[in-house]
């Protein structure tokens, strides 16, 4: 088949232990998962999960021991960080029931869901769509992916996140309001999940501004940990 542009190249993630890797089809976010990260949004309660989405192409891969360099967005003045355990999807499905959710999981890894947060509050007050603010380009850094089987306890996991060394983020999976099945059920139920996509699962409190220059290093128990400079 002929195009009339270049088609593009899929976006891959590595695979930990694998040559092949990922080939993502969609990103999804989970909107406010942690009950004290939504405190420190001015919300409250176990409020019905809301999802956003990013590009594929928002991907920054950050594998297994390198350092991906993210170039300071533009628009933004207040560029801030979340820290984040990612669903990898293995098999699609709609309506699945919660009982069922783990079987449609390939794996997991470290993720960051980059925001523009001065956009977001101006889209907010007037009513609008958060894209401008979350789906700019490298708005969505992800490190290697453990394939499930290796991380059996990984709702147990302890997140965090450290911005040059300090710690800014820290919490654990089990806090989520959703739960990883939950949240892949109400999900399958509003899209057709298809093998590919991605599930950013929610970040716990402490969320803040990084600038040009910071170093981000971030990870979940049992999963790579991702490493990212801010350019």
């Amino acid at each position: 088949m002929s195009y009339v542009v270049t088609a593009p190249s899929p976006v891959c993630v590595p695979v930990l232990g694998m040559s092949a890797t990922f080939a993502v089809h969609r990103i999804y976010c989970v909107g406010r998962n942690y009950e004290d990260h939504a405190k420190e949004m001015g919300q409250t309660g176990r409020e019905a999960p809301f999802f956003f989405m990013k590009p594929a192409d928002a991907v920054l891969v950050a594998p297994a021991g390198q350092t991906a360099a993210m170039p300071y967005p533009t628009l933004t003045h207040n560029l801030h960080h979340e820290i984040e355990l990612v669903v990898a999807i293995g098999t699609g499905g709609s309506h699945i029931k919660a009982a069922d959710a783990h079987q449609h999981i390939y794996g997991y890894a470290v993720g960051l869901d980059m925001t523009r947060r001065d956009l977001q509050n101006d889209m907010k007050k007037m009513g609008r769509s958060w894209c401008i603010a979350k789906g700019f380009d490298h708005s969505a850094p992800i490190g290697t992916i453990t394939p499930a089987a290796q991380v059996p306890q990984i709702e147990q996991a302890g997140i965090y996140l450290q911005v040059n060394g300090q710690d800014r983020q820290r919490s654990v999976v089990s806090k989520m309001i959703w739960n990883i099945a939950e949240t892949i059920e109400q999900l399958s139920a509003a899209w057709a999940l298809q093998p590919g996509d991605l599930i950013y699962t929610g970040t716990p409190e402490g969320v803040g501004a990084v600038v040009r220059g910071d170093i981000l290093e971030g990870g979940v128990d049992g999963l790579a940990p991702i490493r990212v400079r801010v350019e």
